[in-house]
């Protein structure tokens, strides 16, 4: 089965960057590739998905215009650059993947692969 293994999370100051990475464990390319991520005693959050064919969804109007979704093929990997991070984007962040096409509902059920996740901190 596919294996994601997220990277690149850390505690930043508010306003900082982080780019987190998707690491699959074999060929990825058929596959869309979303993050998600979950604060404490919270839903799990739809954060941005990316198709294998380039087309993206964004879930939330509060990361709109500060993270981006890119992917590299050829490294099985999947980007998520954040920038102008803010305290309540503080959670961890998953990637997970669907099969071809980025699937809108928010659910543990829903995506076939998921990572362990990779925490994120934005305090000062």
């Amino acid at each position: 089965q596919l294996q994601l293994v997220e990277s690149g999370g850390g505690l930043v100051q508010p306003g900082g960057s982080l780019r987190l990475s998707c690491e699959a464990s074999e060929f990825m390319e058929p596959y869309a590739i979303g993050w998600f991520r979950q604060a404490p005693g919270k839903e799990l959050e739809g954060v941005s998905c990316l198709s294998r064919y380039g087309d993206i969804t964004n879930w939330g109007d509060s990361v709109k215009g500060r993270f981006t979704i890119s992917r590299d093929n050829a490294k099985n990997t999947v980007y998520l650059q954040m920038n102008g991070l803010k305290p309540e984007d503080t959670a961890v962040y998953y990637c997970a993947a669907h099969y071809l096409y980025c699937s809108t509902r928010v659910s543990r059920y829903e995506y076939d692969y998921w990572g362990q996740g990779t925490q994120v901190t934005v305090s000062s």
